[in-house]
């Protein structure tokens, strides 16, 4: 579905609108422009002979001045942790450096939304903390953040909308609590809520948690009435 969000791929019936505008009343160049897409394998994006060129590839093509594209660098480069593999082959990096590489380039391009194909794929957990800050950064510069994840651990870290779908069917879309409290929609989409939730409904809490601080106050308050 998401791939139609930036032209990659175009419906067969219907149509697909952004702001507006329907996708295939533009090219698939257009649309990169306005719509980032990070890979969920970053060996299928990356393509040139450093970080620093794959970084700078696609200010580049949008004809930003160099001034620019420093800027863009020196704000970028501390977020994605790759200051010192400028001049590194992508292929030479981990592949959770391979994933920031990726990121970061579609961030180059000061895209309105971005989209994450399973951003967590190989990352530990300091790698899932600077994803959340990236996501966090990006979020309040008004850009658009949209995952396909089934790490739900990562989604309601990061996300108040979540959409679930299975056999390209939507079976529900709302918030957190709506999403995890719809166990028909889950048992369809093979999704299981986050471990700290299910522990919380398995203690009978009167509400879902999602949260460390949560969870430990729910719980003094249940002690008290028990």
């Amino acid at each position: 579905m998401v791939k139609h969000l930036n032209g990659l791929l175009r419906p067969t019936s219907g149509e697909v609108q952004i702001d507006g505008e329907t996708i295939n009343d533009h090219t698939t160049a257009y649309w990169s422009r306005k719509v980032g897409y990070v890979f969920q394998n970053p060996d299928n994006q990356l393509f040139l002979e450093s970080v620093r060129k794959e970084l700078e590839f696609g200010p580049k093509q949008q004809g930003q001045s160099k001034e620019e594209i420093e800027r863009r660098l020196s704000k970028i480069l501390p977020m994605i942790g790759l200051g010192d593999y400028l001049e590194t082959h992508p292929f030479d990096l981990n592949g959770a450096d391979k994933k920031f590489c990726a990121i970061g380039s579609v961030m180059m391009m000061n895209p309105e939304v971005i989209i994450f194909d399973e951003p967590t794929c190989g990352q530990d957990g300091k790698g899932n903390q600077r994803l959340r800050e990236i996501i966090t950064y990006l979020q309040n510069q008004g850009v658009l953040c949209i995952t396909i994840t089934h790490d739900m651990k990562f989604v309601v870290k990061n996300f108040t909308r979540i959409m679930l779908m299975a056999r390209g069917e939507i079976l529900a879309f709302g918030t957190p609590a709506e999403i995890f409290s719809n166990k028909l929609a889950l048992e369809k989409s093979f999704v299981t809520a986050p471990p700290i939730t299910r522990v919380g409904q398995a203690l009978g809490f009167d509400h879902l948690v999602f949260e460390k601080e949560e969870f430990q106050q729910t719980f003094r308050q249940q002690q008290k009435f028990n």
